[in-house]
């Protein structure tokens, strides 16, 4: 009886075993918390991977189209290239994954080796609990242990105690059987994460094989145009030639779109002067007109609704011609293997299979220049304080003034510098200032 009063005066078995699951939910929150941000940035990994292979895919379906042509041309370097630097963001996508899964399989080793500590404790307790069970298993001793009490309701709480006890051994025979059970859980999640790293180490094997050949393949079309190191010149040099007439036509289209505006602004302010207003309206028209606008190109209602619409569709602005490619980026470019053999690029050059193919408009506007490049025709069509040029068009459908839809054919695609098929310059111009068209343009 005497053991079973120094026990009750000890332990609180109930009391005990909320302890432990408080602080077991406190180490499972915040395990939990990093786990959800581990599988957002897995999450996110993931998509970014099935980004790049539909880049890859896309560059390697352009490149099939390609590659049989007679000589290497500098859209095939071009896209050899943008090939290696997709393949390399491809590598460290799986890099970054191998990295994922250690550390996954490191929180799992951590997380077993916790959960069998834990196990073990509760083991040892139990047993505890089993040997005292055993040496205080006569009747009388319970019976003693209640008829002990000082009063009615002291027995009460014994034969509680006693409740709670015969429960408490209850719940750490579950407890063990749930820690058990999650162990063997996490351990076939960790033979799972084991074989996915197994799997991205064979992938990043033969991903890594894939990236030398592309750079083999590469290095053959350098030593090629090295050795045509003259012809490619004479192509940049007509390219260079063709870009500084297109520079001052379009300056002197934008300039004069903007003096339309200006003195259209000039009338409509006129016609606003002379209009009778009341006392508090005409305090608010010079409030208005005092302040100068951000852009003579953005202040009537169609100027407004084009700009907006036109920006609002960054990113998915259809392709200029149905089936081509970028052989040359937009901004500043060398040829690779080449004696310095360099250019700055207005806007983006695409190349297509051949010549002659419908050249569309990629948005709704009115058509501000059509002009002769002397090897080709040009035209700018104005969407409020944007403008689009196709250049080395021939077959121009389209004259100045007149309003285009989206997808309406304009003209049709020249012949290109090599001789290899068409080729026209897509430009995209913010009033005066040159920006990269492909950001604006939609994935194929």
């Amino acid at each position: 009886m005497g053991s079973l009063l120094s026990l009750a005066h000890r332990t609180n078995p109930v009391k005990i075993f909320v302890m432990k699951k408080v602080v077991f939910l406190i180490v499972f929150v915040f395990s939990g918390l990093a786990y959800v941000h581990a599988q957002d940035d897995k999450t996110q990994m993931e998509k970014e991977r099935q980004e790049i292979q539909q880049e890859l895919a896309d560059l390697q379906k352009t490149y099939n189209q390609i590659k049989g042509q007679r000589h290497v041309t500098l859209g095939q370097l071009n896209v050899l290239k943008r090939k290696i630097e997709v393949q390399e963001r491809y590598l460290n996508n799986i890099n970054r994954e191998i990295r994922f899964l250690n550390d996954d399989i490191y929180r799992s080793t951590l997380e077993i080796a916790r959960m069998q500590k834990q196990l073990d404790t509760l083991k040892a307790q139990y047993s505890r609990s089993v040997v005292y069970a055993y040496k205080n298993r006569s009747t009388y001793d319970f019976l003693n242990f209640i008829f002990s009490a000082n009063n009615f309701n002291d027995a009460l709480k014994r034969i509680a105690y006693l409740k709670s006890y015969r429960s408490y051994r209850e719940q750490q025979v579950n407890s063990i059987l749930q820690t058990q059970q999650q162990i063997a859980k996490r351990k076939q999640i960790q033979i799972g994460q084991m074989q996915e790293k197994k799997m991205a180490m064979q992938n990043q094997a033969k991903q890594v094989e894939v990236l030398e050949g592309q750079k083999k393949e590469k290095d053959v079309a350098v030593t090629e145009l090295k050795s045509k190191e003259k012809e490619v010149k004479g192509q940049i040099a007509a390219k260079q030639k063709r870009d500084r007439v297109l520079k001052n036509s379009l300056a002197a289209i934008v300039r004069r779109e903007i003096e339309r505006a200006k003195e259209e602004a000039r009338k409509n302010a006129a016609i606003t002067k002379a209009t009778p207003t009341s006392p508090t309206e005409n305090a608010t028209t010079k409030k208005t007109t005092s302040v100068a606008p951000r852009s003579y190109l953005d202040l009537n209602a169609s100027d407004v609704k084009l700009n907006t619409e036109f920006a609002g569709n960054k990113g998915r602005l259809p392709w200029p011609v149905d089936n081509g490619f970028v052989s040359i980026h937009f901004g500043k470019y060398e040829v690779e293997g080449t004696h310095g053999l360099k250019g700055d690029n207005p806007g983006i050059t695409i190349a297509t299979p051949s010549a002659g193919m419908p050249v569309k408009s990629v948005f709704d506007g009115e058509v501000a220049g059509v002009y002769n490049m002397g090897d080709g025709m040009a035209v700018t069509i104005r969407h409020g304080k944007y403008f689009t040029t196709y250049s080395n068009l021939t077959g121009v459908s389209v004259s100045k003034g007149s309003s285009v839809s989206t997808g309406q054919s304009i003209g049709r695609v020249g012949q290109s510098d090599d001789g290899t098929g068409g080729q026209i310059d897509f430009i995209l111009m913010i009033e005066s200032k040159n920006v990269n068209p492909e950001p604006w343009l939609r994935r194929r």
